[in-house]
């Protein structure tokens, strides 16, 4: 096993079901990574703010009912998490709505045991981030999650970057995210990015030219993702693309596709997996997800 932590904001999640109602679960990017690493057998833990209300109180046990560590989940009295719905149209595509202003996740590295944080995250073998991630906090913020993932990748720490771009969590403000995202390329391991999202971000014209750039900030395996398409893999021993197999039934939901891959592919490189047939497991995992509405499949009855 092979500690791993993710850093970002898990919220309360209401997903629509097929007979117009909406259930209740919980979800992030960074969150659904996380799930889906621990349920393939990565020690992993979570790094956020949560409040002290009943619905903070459902997504610890959540995370505690996945085997993910909670020590370096922060509680901010008198606040509570943020809350996304999640509607599909026939294609199996979402559109996400967000209350989210407020949360504490966004003061994550300002809130008292911020440092506490910080060496929970600098003591992993693995830290997963993603632009979502980044777009929550202030200069400060960032600045201190910088600071100490350049420490963490000068203890040997590997560092793995999901661009997961999101124009309206930056308020559209393209030249800051640019900003900010290189300067997390600069102490990124693994790069992950989804190709339509770079494409928005930074103009690239295909998934090689997405690699391209990217590794011009020192990376040394990068994973585009590209949905139908596959995904292109640039790493030290050359390029390739890895396609995905035929769809084991119809798409129902996309949401977790990427995060879901994200972390079939990190098992299966911890497990000493070679990147091509990392990113194998990820389809296989991303095949089953998109197949099941919300953005965790529920457990096997004897699981």
């Amino acid at each position: 096993m092979s500690r791993a932590i993710a850093i970002g904001e898990v919220m309360v999640e209401m997903a629509r079901g097929a007979d117009g109602r909406y259930s209740l679960g919980v979800g992030g990017d960074t969150f659904n990574t996380a799930v889906y690493l621990a349920r393939a057998g990565v020690e992993t833990s979570y790094a956020t703010a949560l409040g002290d209300d009943d619905y903070s109180a459902r997504i610890l046990a959540a995370a505690q009912g996945e085997s993910i560590g909670t020590s370096a989940i922060l509680v901010a009295p008198g606040r509570s998490p943020g809350l996304y719905l999640i509607d599909t149209d026939a294609a199996g595509e979402r559109q996400f709505s967000y209350w989210r202003e407020n949360a504490p996740a966004r003061e994550l590295f300002e809130l008292p045991g911020w440092e506490v944080v910080a060496e929970r995250i600098v003591e992993a073998k693995l830290i997963f981030l993603s632009g979502v991630t980044l777009s929550l906090y202030s200069n400060i913020g960032l600045g201190r999650l910088l600071a100490t993932l350049e420490f963490a990748r000068e203890r040997g720490s590997i560092v793995v970057f999901d661009g997961n771009f999101r124009p309206r969590s930056w308020g559209q403000d393209l030249a800051r995210a640019r900003t900010v995202y290189a300067e997390a390329l600069k102490r990124t391991s693994i790069a992950m990015p989804g190709y339509d999202d770079e494409a928005r971000l930074w103009g690239d014209g295909s998934p090689a030219g997405t690699a391209e750039r990217i590794a011009t900030f020192g990376v040394s395996e990068i994973v585009v993702k590209n949905g139908a398409d596959g995904a292109l893999i640039r790493s030290a021993s050359g390029s390739c693309l890895v396609p995905i197999p035929e769809p084991a039934g119809p798409v129902v939901d996309t949401t977790a596709a990427g995060d879901s891959f994200n972390a079939a592919y990190l098992a299966a490189r911890l497990g000493g997996a070679q990147p091509e047939a990392a990113a194998e497991a990820g389809h296989r995992l991303a095949g089953a997800v998109i197949g099941h509405r919300g953005a965790i499949l529920s457990r096997p009855a004897n699981a």
